[in-house]
């Protein structure tokens, strides 16, 4: 299973959890899994953040596999005015 890590931003749809643990194959059915445990995360986390997989920051991910005992941090994307 991944050891899932939410930035300060997104605890808000978790509750406040910084992180659980998911089984999930890819970057895709990982969003999937955590909109179950948390609904509407899945939107956000499609649309407003990046991914960082064992350290390594992607881009377009969504089919980005995730192994098994990967660290995954959801971090917010910056956005300036």
């Amino acid at each position: 299973m991944a050891q899932v890590h939410f930035s300060a931003g997104l605890r808000e749809f978790t509750g406040g959890v910084s992180q659980v643990q998911v089984e999930a194959s890819n970057v895709r059915r990982l969003v999937a899994a955590l909109d179950d445990m948390f609904p509407g995360i899945g939107e956000r986390l499609s649309e407003g953040s990046s991914v960082a997989i064992d350290g390594e920051i992607l881009t377009d991910a969504e089919f980005e596999s995730v192994p098994d005992q990967a660290e995954v941090h959801f971090l917010d994307i910056l956005q300036g005015g």
